[in-house]
């Protein structure tokens, strides 16, 4: 009897080339380390935190809660992200006058001028992946996606889809 490990038989013919699932996770996988290699070369920071300080640029998410919800993270990894964002001077807790519960987060102003900077190599990392592919091509994936998002039935899924619609004309790959 051989030492190496036995396929699991329902597992054995699987073919993971063909597995949609599969495919998504590598494609995100790929994206993600493409562009933490250029933010952190370009700005000293992760993808994950640059993508943080780009939904606080864009007013999208401005408490805790609402990045824990969008990157689907627990809340205590997310106040580990803030804690390191902080404490390099790019964003700032912001307690409310009207309830001291709350606490938003806004960008110093190195941070905006960093945040600034983050389309460009969201950009950069997109252009390369996407290359050979058609206008029309990229507009077929990117609808193919947003069904995807709407067959999830995510509440922030179908915000999403509603912010789409309002900025269809807007540049973004």
């Amino acid at each position: 009897m051989s030492d190496a490990p036995q396929p699991v038989p329902e597992i054995a013919n699987y073919e993971l080339s063909e597995s949609v699932g599969y495919l998504l996770s590598r494609v995100r996988s790929t994206l993600w380390n493409n562009v933490t290699q250029l933010t952190m070369a370009d700005l000293g920071i992760t993808s994950t935190q640059a993508s943080i300080m780009f939904m606080l640029a864009s007013g999208r998410s401005l408490a805790a809660a609402d990045l824990a919800r969008e990157y689907g993270i627990d809340a205590s990894a997310v106040t580990r992200l803030i804690d390191r964002l902080e404490k390099r001077g790019l964003i700032t807790r912001l307690r409310s006058e009207e309830d001291r519960r709350v606490v938003r987060l806004a960008l110093t102003e190195e941070g905006r001028a960093l945040a600034g900077q983050i389309p460009a190599i969201f950009t950069k990392v997109l252009d390369r992946l996407l290359s050979g592919f058609t206008p029309e091509e990229v507009g077929f994936l990117k609808s193919m996606l947003r069904r995807i998002l709407l067959n999830s039935g995510e509440p922030m899924s179908a915000a999403l889809l509603g912010m789409q619609e309002k900025s269809a004309g807007k540049s973004s790959y």
